[in-house]
């Protein structure tokens, strides 16, 4: 017997799996100085979400707060689900002799005590993050020796290793070729598919127009919401400090008066490891 569409069960919602009210934080804790203030966003399971802003605008610190490095000074965050880092390839050490097994492995550390090394059960799962990526084939080959795209899908396994619903995504196509970052973006798509939230550092316009929500900060929350009604002249130009401008052959960009520090008050790399803060020149849209 079918149900007809007034008997049907109503479809449940998706989980919430970050919700910011009002929150704000720096690195100087309670009573130093704020690095972003008034956030005020959600994030469901299978939410893909770009976070656009100009170097030391707050991405950073946003992301240290969710993995709880940093102390929440205003406002309130909830995290419903484990966070990890997924780093920019570009600055991971590739003189290490490690294997893509071995990179992947890692993720095991968080939760295993100081002094047990990873077993079989923990190489099994990192051996599956790798099929998932797509690199199975390729375990055993030095991390170093993998192309750009392959060494983020294995730092993408390694967030895997760690049974993390919430991936922070720092810059993940820099330095990617098209084919490579074709790859990755689908690769985005499946796994927000099985229900993983993705916060996607970018500056990259035309990159977050292709996301379902984008988060815009410039020490502060600009805006939120979905790309067509976020990503406007004015929201871009009050993100980054600077206009818009025409990009010959056509498209916009938008550059920044000038090259700021970190939010910590220091010129910084991206984030080396799992820790670090973010590096931008400016944001380009080449619609």
């Amino acid at each position: 017997m079918q149900l007809d569409a007034a008997s049907r069960p109503p479809a449940q919602p998706p989980r919430e799996l970050i919700r910011a009210r009002g929150l704000g934080g720096g690195y100087g804790g309670p009573s130093g100085a704020l690095a972003v203030q008034g956030l005020d966003f959600a994030v469901n399971a299978g939410a893909r979400v770009g976070l656009l802003g100009p170097n030391g605008g707050g991405k950073t610190t946003l992301f240290r707060a969710l993995l709880r490095e940093l102390p929440v000074t205003r406002g309130e965050l909830q995290v419903g689900a484990r966070c990890a880092v997924v780093p920019q390839t570009e600055r991971s050490r590739l003189d290490f002799p490690v294997s893509a097994l071995d990179v992947a492995l890692m993720g095991t550390l968080s939760r295993l005590p100081w002094w047990r090394l990873p077993g079989r059960a923990d190489r099994r799962a990192a051996l599956s993050a790798l099929e998932r990526v797509g690199l199975r084939d390729r375990a055993k080959r030095t991390f170093g020796e993998l192309s750009g795209g392959q060494r983020q899908r294995v730092l993408v396994a390694r967030a895997l290793v760690q049974d993390a619903s919430v991936l922070l995504l720092d810059e993940p196509f820099s330095g990617l070729d098209e084919p490579s970052a074709r790859s990755l973006e689908a690769l985005f798509d499946d796994l927000a598919a099985e229900g993983r939230a993705l916060l996607i550092s970018t500056h990259e316009v035309d990159q977050a127009r292709r996301w379902d929500l984008v988060l815009c900060l410039n020490r502060g929350q600009i805006a939120f919401g979905p790309p067509e009604e976020v990503l406007t002249r004015e929201v871009l130009e009050r993100t980054y400090g600077a206009q818009v401008v025409e990009l010959p052959g056509g498209g916009q960009g938008v550059m920044p008066a000038h090259h700021g520090c970190g939010e910590d008050g220091h010129d910084h790399g991206g984030l080396a490891g799992d820790h670090g803060h973010g590096h931008e020149h400016g944001a380009h849209d080449r619609r």
